[in-house]
């Protein structure tokens, strides 16, 4: 009897342990049965892992250089790692990084008080958010409260965000979710003065706000005229419309001036920006004509304005005062255009400042992967085949000459 409860023992023991180890074994072995968390796989990735930036130029994993003519979508204003960019950052993190707009931020008016200067609109006020969605976002909520009407007048090829309203308005089908669609966004040709004033004409007395790129970026570089930009304001302001400028990418001093809308001559009643303003640090906001008045709790935000974020902006708003950053981009990109024109297979070069974009002709279709994987350059592109140009804006004339000449080479290597 003793042997046997021995036995029992031993034998329920080795069961145990050879259960603990099949489920060990499954463990490892199933990797189908206990896997991790991944991440929502939404992006088409290149093939490369950046591991430290500084001016023009990021390295990968591997040690490997890249000119950066792209700047993360327009985001690299000032150069990646600006020391005087990491300073404040670093400055301000030793005081305090949040707090909620529950309490007063004097940072918040310092940001607002050199945005008036260097934008020529020191009358303006300003609404600090996170994302140029949001911003587009709260600046069509805006017009509505401010008219109290509810149609939006977009145009074709529009991007405005990926947020309920400011995806309602972009023009890209694959970005619209059903519950996102809505009566009562209207989307006109772009550059269409006709267009627009005969619809003004029908219904302007509803249209709550018109919003629109100055040069528009996913569409793939393309200019809004002068006299469409001024007929715009026109018809809004015979019609109490309100005129939103969404500069989230041709802003921040990209396109020479300030706001890329700027140039022909009439103000808007809304500027949107992001991008630029944080070279890197997610910071976003909209600038506000004085005649739209605000009252509480009709914006509101948690993060937008925080004191980590408004140092990050303020930085990049004195590296562009002091370096003259905007002269400088309207320098470059009309170096890089001279270049570019040079080039005679080139076609199409377009663009103003250091937002600029250039057609692939046929024959060289794949132009920004080679780019990418032979000539060691980060470029954007719009489809089909547009290369997009949205450099730092204190690139050097070497960088873009280093460019330029692997365009030549690339074009060359089919000969």
């Amino acid at each position: 009897m003793h042997l046997f409860a021995v036995f029992y023992r031993v034998t329920c023991r080795v069961f145990l342990e050879f259960s603990r180890y099949t489920n060990l074994l499954a463990y490892f072995c199933a990797p189908k049965l206990y896997t991790m968390a991944t991440m929502f796989d939404v992006y088409p990735l290149a093939p490369v892992t950046i591991t430290r930036a500084q001016g023009s130029y990021v390295w990968d994993d591997k040690g490997q250089r890249y000119l950066d003519m792209y700047g993360g979508h327009a985001v690299i204003s000032i150069g990646h790692t600006h020391p005087h960019w990491v300073e404040r950052i670093q400055d301000q993190l030793k005081q305090i990084a949040f707090y909620s707009n529950s309490i007063r931020i004097p940072i918040q008016q310092e940001v607002a008080s050199i945005l008036g200067k260097l934008s020529g609109h020191s009358n303006y006020q300003l609404f600090m958010c996170n994302s140029g969605a949001e911003a587009n976002e709260n600046a069509l909520k805006l017009a509505s409260f401010h008219t109290n009407r509810k149609l939006v007048v977009s145009f074709t090829k529009a991007f405005h965000g990926r947020t309920s309203l400011a995806v309602a308005a972009t023009d890209q089908p694959a970005y619209v979710a059903p519950v996102n669609e809505t009566p009562f966004v209207h989307f006109l040709p772009f550059n269409d003065v006709e267009a627009l004033e005969n619809f003004f004409q029908k219904s302007g007395n509803e249209v709550a706000g018109v919003i629109l790129e100055g040069i528009q970026g996913v569409g793939g570089i393309h200019e809004a005229t002068d006299v469409f930009l001024q007929s715009i304001r026109r018809l809004c302001d015979e019609h109490g419309a309100v005129y939103i400028a969404d500069s989230v990418q041709c802003g921040y001093g990209r396109t020479g001036d300030f706001f890329a809308h700027d140039h022909a001559g009439v103000a808007a009643d809304i500027y949107t920006m992001a991008k630029g303003m944080g070279n890197g640090f997610p910071v976003a906001g909209i600038f506000i004509a004085p005649h739209i008045q605000p009252r509480y709790f009709m914006l509101g935000t948690t993060f937008g304005g925080n004191p980590l974020a408004c140092a990050a902006a303020l930085a990049v708003l004195e590296v562009m005062d002091r370096d003259q950053l905007m002269q400088h981009a309207t320098a470059m990109g009309l170096y890089l255009k001279e270049q570019l024109k040079a080039i005679p297979q080139i076609k199409s070069i377009r663009g103003r400042g250091l937002m600029i974009g250039f057609d692939v002709p046929n024959e060289f279709t794949g132009m920004k992967k080679r780019l990418f994987e032979q000539h060691k350059i980060f470029t954007g592109e719009a489809k089909p085949e547009v290369i997009r140009l949205l450099p730092a804006l204190n690139i050097s004339k070497e960088e873009i000459d280093m460019f330029v000449a692997a365009v030549k080479a690339d074009i060359a290597s089919f000969n």
